[in-house]
């Protein structure tokens, strides 16, 4: 039995529909993420499995019991606000300390777990200062820690690291995630970092427009992904999409792109399944994933075919400083593809580009949803 479950959970306020049946289960000790942009819905969903918001349709189970017509109170949930809400009349000391005190542990218990928690996330120099007395950033750990240092059921996390800098969110990624397994907790963050939900999460829920994109693993998402959308907002930098026509003819498989640029692969280059998937819609759109773009040793204006390589005109070329992003001009789009040195490519050079059948991912562009990746049907 999984220990929390949401069953068709819908959500409306007044004419807006939030929430759109809303189906995951969690198990025990899995930590997942509710990964979306901004008005996707993931907020309402935390909300409504906490009580903070009432469900208007369907069924929340945890740990055996439904909770969704209870009280927060009474559902054994902790949760880290995005917006703090720490007790301003207390030291984070006590704030941290609450909810055990609370529960009556004794007071050497209540004082290792908190220097514990405290450690961990870098915060055992302000225990004893009030919340009006420090940071943002440390005023959201606070939060964190009074929610990780609990005894409950689920752990509720909003956007638990967004106020911290880059190389402290690295350094605590890997010390949350520790923290939450090592213990078996269950927990449930809501994110529209995609580093932060790859790096933390067992599962992660897609969220758009209310509906639930895909649930899935961290490597499932990005190399299978479920629907147009998926492929497109899980992936940095994006996945480049392309809407292309199938054909086959003289045991080759041509995708015609625009702008005059056709990809040519031998039939033997798809499973059968996945042939017959293609060009039974004819029109379809291509995904291929920056990092998945090679430039074709045979240089500039070497022909169409996918063997030989796709012309392409660079017009940006950036240095990270580990990594070259570069953008070219493609059949009528623009192409971007990552290499690991310095491309020694300028503004309109010609390049040819090869993109291996194993690599590109087709989906139907009257509903988005995935047709094959690769040789492999969806």
């Amino acid at each position: 039995m999984s220990h929390l479950k949401l069953s068709a959970v819908d959500k409306f306020y007044g004419s807006v529909h939030a929430a759109r049946a809303i189906d995951f289960e969690v198990e025990k000790g899995e930590i997942i993420a509710l990964l979306g942009s901004s008005g996707c819905g993931k907020t309402t969903t935390l909300r409504m499995v906490a009580g903070f918001e009432e469900v208007s349709a369907g069924t929340i189970s945890l740990a055996g019991r439904e909770v969704h017509r209870l009280p927060p109170v009474k559902r054994n949930v902790a949760m880290a606000f995005e917006g703090y809400s720490l007790y301003p009349t207390v030291t984070v000391r006590e704030n941290v300390a609450f909810a055990l005190k609370a529960a009556r542990l004794p007071a050497e218990e209540v004082d290792r777990r908190v220097r514990d928690v405290a450690e961990m996330l870098e915060i055992s120099d302000i225990l004893g200062r009030y919340p009006t007395s420090i940071s943002g950033g440390q005023q959201q750990r606070a939060s964190l820690a009074r929610a990780l240092v609990r005894d409950a059921d689920l752990h509720l996390l909003d956007e638990p690291m967004g106020q911290l800098e880059p190389q402290l969110r690295t350094l605590l990624r890997g010390r949350i995630k520790h923290f939450i397994k090592e213990r078996g907790l269950t927990a449930i963050l809501v994110t529209h970092d995609q580093t932060e939900a790859n790096a933390l999460a067992d599962r992660i829920a897609v969220m758009e427009g209310g509906v639930l994109q895909q649930y899935a693993s961290p490597a499932e998402i990005k190399e299978r992904p479920a629907n147009l959308f998926t492929g497109a907002f899980v992936g940095e930098p994006p996945m480049n999409v392309f809407p292309a026509t199938a054909e086959a003819g003289d045991g080759a498989i041509r995708l015609n792109l625009g702008g005059g640029t056709e990809l040519r692969y031998a039939e033997a280059d798809f499973a059968p399944a996945v042939r017959e998937r293609m060009l039974s819609h004819g029109k379809v759109v291509l995904g291929v994933r920056p990092y998945a773009v090679r430039r074709a040793e045979t240089g500039a204006g070497a022909g169409a075919g996918a063997g030989t390589g796709a012309v392409a005109v660079v017009t940006v070329n950036q240095w990270l400083g580990d990594q070259s992003h570069v953008a070219a001009s493609f059949a009528g789009a623009s192409m971007v593809f990552v290499e690991h040195d310095r491309a020694p490519l300028a503004p309109g050079d010609r390049i040819a580009l090869h993109l291996s059948p194993d690599d590109l991912h087709l989906f139907d562009p009257a509903t988005g949803a995935a047709i094959s990746h690769g040789a492999r049907p969806a």
